[in-house]
C-alpha cells in the first residue's frame, strides 16, 4: 500500500495490486433492479446512476451483483454478463466511469437458492417469482434454503458445481473484454458462493461438502481459475460476510482462516491471486443477530486487516475495505487512519448523494484539489 504520509490520509491515493486509486473511497455494489425486458442487459440507468458517482469522486465504482448465468440473478431485473451483448453494453458504462477518473470494477454473483426473488424495490415483497411467471428453478448446495419463505431449491450436482466455476471464468473474460480493471467475486450475503461456505446450508457428501477445506474449494476454483484468465495487471477482488452471527454457520474466525490461507504464502498469492477484500456480514438465517448501528461491521474488517498484514511486505499487498453503514466523512478518515481498514465502501449514503467524496474532501482536506469535474466548479463554494 502506497501513501503519501505516515498515517493514510481518505483522500490519498490507494494502489491495490498494480493499479491505484485516487482516493479510498469505494462505490459498493447496489442491485438497482433495472432491467424491463428481462435480457440481463445494462443500460441507460447503469450508465447515469455510475457515471455520476465517478464523477462525484469515487476512487472505486464497483457495479452491481452481476450474474454469470440466467439462473444466477437475484431477480429477473438483475443485470449479467452471461453473453456478449451484455459485454458490449457494459463496455461504454465503463468508459463512462473511467473518464471520470474512477476505476471502473464489477461484482460477479451467483444467487443459488436466493435467486428468482422479485426485486428489492417498493412494492414488492422479496418473495420467490414462480416458473409461469417469468422465474426459474434456483439451485444450491444441498437443497437447502438460507432464509425461510423461498421457492424449494435443487441440489447441484458435481458436475453442475463446476459448471458454475467455468460460469465465473466466462463472466470474468467478458468483464475483461468490456474494460473492467477490477472484479469482485461475490461470496457474501447467502447467496450460492456464500451457501457452501456454511454448514448449515452446505450438508454434500462429495469434495464440496463436508469439511471446511471441502466446503470453501467451490470459492478457491473460483478464485485461481478466474486469476488464470484475469489480466495480471487488473485487480481481483472478493466480498465476504465476516459472519452469519449464527451458531453454527459461517463466523469470523473461519473467514480470518479462509482469507490467511488465501495469502499466508507466496505459491497461495501466485494460485489464487487475491488483491482485495470488501468484508460485510450475514446472509444465512431469517433472523440477523448482530450488532447495528454506524460502522457496525468495522469488527470484522479489522480482523481480516491483520490477517493482510502479513502480506504487506509482498509485492502485492492484500488491501481490506470496510462496509456498513458507513456516512459521515470524519468516520470513514477514522477507520483508515486507525487502520482499521485501507478503504471505505459507501452505499446507501452514495445513494443520497452521488457527490459524498467531493463534499467529504472539503471537508476533510480543505484547499485542496476537490475530485469534481471540471464543469462543477461554481459548486465547489456550496460544498
Amino acid at each position: 500500500m502506497t501513501t503519501s504520509t505516515a498515517f493514510p490520509h481518505l483522500f490519498d491515493s490507494l494502489t491495490i495490486g498494480p493499479l491505484s486509486l485516487r482516493n479510498r473511497t469505494i462505490l459498493a455494489p447496489m442491485c438497482m433492479y433495472s432491467i424491463t425486458e428481462h435480457d440481463g442487459v445494462p443500460g441507460s440507468w447503469h450508465q447515469v446512476h455510475l457515471g455520476a458517482r465517478a464523477a462525484g469522486g469515487f476512487g472505486m465504482v464497483v457495479a452491481e451483483a452481476t450474474a454469470v448465468s440466467p439462473e444466477a440473478r437475484i431477480s429477473p431485473a438483475d443485470v449479467g454478463l452471461w453473453n456478449d451483448t451484455q459485454r458490449d453494453a457494459w463496455a461504454p458504462i465503463v468508459e463512462t466511469i473511467r473518464s471520470y477518473g474512477a476505476l471502473p470494477a464489477v461484482q460477479l454473483a451467483h444467487a443459488g437458492a436466493k435467486a428468482s426473488t422479485e426485486p428489492g424495490l417498493p412494492g414488492y415483497t422479496g418473495a420467490s417469482v414462480g416458473i409461469d411467471d417469468d422465474g426459474w428453478q434456483t439451485v444450491s448446495p444441498s437443497g437447502i434454503n438460507p432464509v425461510s419463505g423461498l421457492a424449494e431449491t435443487r441440489e447441484l450436482s458435481t458436475e453442475q458445481v463446476r459448471q458454475v466455476v467455468a460460469d465465473f471464468v466466462d463472466a470474468a473474460r467478458r468483464a475483461d473484454e468490456a474494460g473492467f480493471e477490477a472484479v469482485m467475486i461475490h461470496a457474501a450475503h447467502g447467496y450460492l458462493i456464500h451457501q457452501f461456505l456454511s454448514p448449515v446450508t452446505n450438508q454434500r457428501t462429495d469434495e464440496y461438502g463436508g469439511s471446511v477445506e471441502n466446503r470453501t474449494r467451490l470459492l478457491r476454483e473460483i478464485l485461481a481459475e478466474v486469476r488464470a484468465v484475469w489480466p495480471a495487471e487488473k485487480i481481483l477482488g472478493l466480498r465476504i460476510s465476516g459472519s452469519d452471527y449464527v451458531e453454527g454457520s459461517w463466523s469470523l474466525d473461519d473467514s480470518a482462516e479462509l482469507i490467511a490461507g488465501l495469502v499466508d504464502t507466496p505459491q497461495a498469492r501466485a494460485q489464487y491471486g487475491l488483491d482485495w477484500v470488501d468484508v460485510s456480514s450475514g446472509g444465512i438465517g431469517d433472523t440477523y443477530r448482530g450488532p447495528s448501528g454506524p460502522g457496525y461491521q468495522l469488527h470484522l474488517a479489522e480482523r481480516i486487516h491483520r490477517v493482510a498484514e502479513a502480506t504487506r511486505d509482498s509485492e502485492r499487498p492484500l488491501t481490506v475495505s470496510a462496509v456498513g453503514i458507513i456516512t459521515e466523512p470524519g468516520q470513514a478518515q477514522q477507520i483508515v487512519l486507525s487502520g482499521q481498514a485501507d478503504a471505505v465502501s459507501i452505499g446507501r449514503a452514495a445513494l443520497a448523494d452521488p457527490n459524498w467524496p467531493a463534499r467529504a474532501s472539503v471537508e476533510l482536506r480543505p484547499n485542496s484539489e476537490i475530485p469534481f469535474p471540471p464543469q462543477y466548479h461554481r459548486a465547489q463554494r456550496a460544498l
